[in-house]
C-alpha cells in the first residue's frame, strides 16, 4: 500500500510538472524551447531541477510541489515581462551586447569587462568560422553568450534597433547611431516606435515590418 501511495505520488508530481512546463511555455512563448535569454535558459534549468529533486521525495508533499511550481511561474514571467518591457530591466537580466571586434581591431577593453579571454574569443571565432581577425568588421557578443561575426567582405552590419516598438540603445550605438536619426528615420515613412514591430539596420537602410504591415519595407 505504501509503496502505491508513493508511485502515485510521483505520477501526480510528474502530471504537475508537466502542466506547469506546458503552462510556462504559453504565458512566456517558445523561447525557453531554444534559449536565448538568460531567463530563458534558467526556466529550464530550475525547472528541471525542481522536478527532478522533489518527485523522489516522499517529504515533500503535493501541495507543497505545486506552491513551489507556481512560485517559479511567477518569478519566469514577471521578469519575462520586466525585460521585454524595460530597457534598465532587459540590461540588468539579459545584459546588452558587446562590440569585442572593430575593423580588424580587438578591443581588449570591452572583452576584459564581458569576461572574455583570448581564448575563450578564440574558441568563439573559430566555431563561428571566422576569417581572419584583420577580415573581421565587427565581431559582437550577443546577450545569449553567441558570437555574431560581420566580415568586410559582407554586404552589411545586420543589426535589428528595435523590437517589440522599443528602442535598442544598445544597437544604435554599434552601429554609431543615436535615437533622434532613428526617430526621424521612422517619421520619414511615416512610423512611431510602437507602431512598429521589428526594424533593422542593414546595408546602410532601415528595413521596417510594421504591426499593420507585418512584411518588411524598405527605407526610401
Amino acid at each position: 500500500m505504501i509503496l502505491q501511495d508513493l508511485y502515485l505520488s510521483t505520477a501526480i508530481k510528474l502530471l504537475l510538472g508537466f502542466i506547469v512546463f506546458i503552462a510556462q511555455i504559453q504565458l512566456t512563448g517558445r523561447g525557453n524551447l531554444a534559449p536565448n535569454t538568460i531567463v530563458d535558459q534558467l526556466q529550464n534549468f530550475v525547472l528541471g531541477g525542481i522536478i527532478g529533486g522533489v518527485i523522489y521525495n516522499t517529504d515533500i508533499t503535493i501541495l507543497q510541489f505545486l506552491n513551489v511550481m507556481i512560485i517559479w511561474t511567477l518569478i519566469v514571467v514577471i521578469s519575462k515581462y520586466l525585460s521585454n518591457h524595460y530597457a534598465f530591466f532587459r540590461k540588468l537580466i539579459d545584459g546588452e551586447p558587446v562590440l569585442l571586434i572593430q575593423n580588424g581591431q580587438v578591443l581588449v577593453e570591452n572583452a576584459s569587462k564581458a569576461g572574455i579571454s583570448a581564448n575563450v574569443l578564440a574558441d568563439k571565432l573559430r566555431s563561428s568560422g571566422a576569417p581572419a581577425i584583420t577580415e573581421i568588421s565587427r565581431a559582437i557578443l550577443e546577450r545569449n553568450g553567441q558570437l555574431t561575426v560581420i566580415t568586410k567582405a559582407d554586404a552589411g552590419l545586420r543589426l535589428p534597433v528595435i523590437l517589440d516598438g522599443r528602442i535598442d540603445e544598445d544597437a544604435l550605438k554599434l552601429i554609431d547611431k543615436d535615437e533622434a536619426w532613428l526617430i526621424q528615420q521612422l517619421h520619414d515613412q511615416g512610423y512611431a516606435p510602437k507602431q512598429v514591430y521589428m526594424a533593422t539596420y542593414t546595408q546602410n537602410h532601415l528595413l521596417i515590418a510594421a504591426y499593420d504591415r507585418p512584411h518588411f519595407k524598405p527605407q526610401a
